[in-house]
């Protein structure tokens, strides 16, 4: 049966590896689920017509072999009778009922071993699919858990660049007040050392001229 090919096909899978080699392992996940649902439903109506298929045999059967006890009867009663043309029909269709007896019996034997096919088909798909969502589950989280463990080294990794960036530029603007530090004091002290050397030049000149002034009074001193 094409059903049961089917079903055969999604029972061999390997689900986790169709699963992980899959672009969209979810959207994937989630179809397959579906398939199996959809199976799953017409493997049951099938084994639900299997049985109803089964039981109408079994009925016509015993038809047939009620039908075969009382033909049997009945040919019993016309040789009581002492009528050999009536025995020898009823025995005709007592004849006729047992080879459609063992025609139905045949049949029925066929349709338990489909039923029971199409029931441990049924049991096996059902167990796959409680498998499949298992694993589905299983894998979607993971795949989940690992976009969101990406997206948080992600973050990780711009909030470490971040801070590097912060430090480099704390450290930098400190090494500029430093040196615009050093060039303050630099300057303060080249000004410092301009004033003092005006002001010793202001003083020695101070005393050259007191010198001379001294110098200018001597004659009339002596």
């Amino acid at each position: 049966m094409a059903l049961l090919e089917r079903v055969g096909t999604l029972l061999r899978a390997n689900i986790n590896d169709l699963i992980e080699r899959a672009e969209d392992p979810e959207k994937l996940a989630k179809q397959l689920v579906l398939d199996m649902e959809n199976q799953l439903l017409q493997v049951k109506t099938q084994v639900a017509i299997a049985i109803a298929d089964q039981h109408l045999l079994e009925k016509k059967l015993k038809e047939y072999e009620v039908a075969i006890t009382q033909w049997n009867r009945k040919a019993e009663l016309a040789v009581q009778k002492q009528q050999d043309d009536l025995a020898r029909a009823a025995l005709e269709r007592s004849l006729s009922n047992q080879q459609l007896t063992a025609n139905f019996a045949q049949q029925l034997e066929d349709q338990k071993a489909e039923t029971e096919t199409l029931r441990n088909a049924f049991n096996r798909l059902q167990q796959k699919l409680s498998e499949t969502r298992s694993a589905c589950e299983l894998l979607i989280a993971q795949q989940r858990r690992a976009r969101t463990v990406g997206k948080a080294n992600a973050a990780r990794t711009i909030a470490a660049s971040h801070q590097r960036s912060t430090a480099m530029n704390r450290l930098r603007s400190s090494i500029q007040r430093e040196e615009a530090d050093n060039f303050a004091s630099h300057v303060v002290l080249e000004s410092q050392s301009l004033e003092e050397r005006l002001n010793t030049l202001e003083k020695e000149d101070q005393i050259e001229r007191l010198l001379e002034d001294l110098k200018s009074r001597q004659p009339r001193l002596s």
